[in-house]
């Protein structure tokens, strides 16, 4: 048996988080001020590295389908879009974890967390827009224009904690950010890793999107070619009309 790129990469992420969870849990120092809590900075760095990947890619499709005007293009973008609102709305919920032990609140108005949390309901208003009743082409149009737009907030969300004063860490600082080198280590394996679950999950929802629109098409096309009568006796009419 023979398994597809996609299963391969599918198979490679899990086998490479699963080597991770040595390193988070027996390698890694423990962090002295929060504890065992800390450890979900590893999932949650990923998360959102490949949330803001997600989005650049759906910023990158939306400019070829409004230039080429192909709807595989469209679909791309949908289907990064999916995947970037998915690890985003993931990285605001470990994020809040996180957050709750290392500042004792569940959200604080930093400008990292606002930013994000500015992007994730953009990306929301733009998948709702697609769920709206209208024609595709025009529909792909708009999707794809607020795509663009709002990766305008992404370079915001990443330099957020440079630019203005905020208590979130700058994990990849010039400075370290803090991290011993062992948890560094881990945190940059752990983003590594989440890189092919996060194709097989892109692939895989980009490949539904497909299947979606030719079912779409045949069933439109059957719908318009009206009812017919395969039966014998239903020739034989024709034929006598004939």
């Amino acid at each position: 048996m023979t398994l597809s790129k996609t299963s391969l990469a599918a198979l490679a992420g899990g086998i490479a988080l699963a080597a991770c969870q040595w390193l988070v849990f027996a390698w890694a120092p423990e962090e002295k001020v929060m504890g065992p809590a800390q450890k979900i900075f590893y999932i949650h760095l990923p998360l959102a590295w490949w949330g803001l990947v997600s989005f650049a890619a759906a910023c990158v499709a939306s400019i070829l389908y409004l230039w080429r005007k192909k709807p595989s293009c469209d679909r791309f973008s949908a289907a990064a879009t999916e995947i970037g609102l998915l690890f985003c709305t993931l990285t605001l919920a470990t994020g809040s974890i996180w957050g709750r032990h290392s500042w004792g609140v569940w959200w604080t108005w930093d400008p990292r967390l606002t930013t994000a949390l500015i992007l994730w309901f953009i990306y929301a208003g733009c998948l709702a827009l697609r769920s709206m009743p209208m024609q595709e082409s025009r529909r792909a149009a708009l999707c794809s224009v607020v795509t663009i737009a709002g990766f305008l907030d992404v370079p915001l969300v990443f330099l957020s904690a440079r630019l203005w004063r905020s208590i979130h860490p700058s994990v990849f600082a010039a400075k370290g950010g803090g991290l011993e080198p062992e948890m560094a280590m881990t945190a940059a394996a752990c983003v590594a890793s989440f890189f092919f679950l996060w194709l097989a999950l892109l692939i895989v929802r980009w490949r539904q999107l497909r299947m979606t629109a030719r079912l779409d098409a045949l069933a439109l096309a059957r719908m318009y070619a009206g009812p017919t009568d395969p039966s014998p006796a239903g020739e034989g009419q024709n034929i006598s009309r004939g």
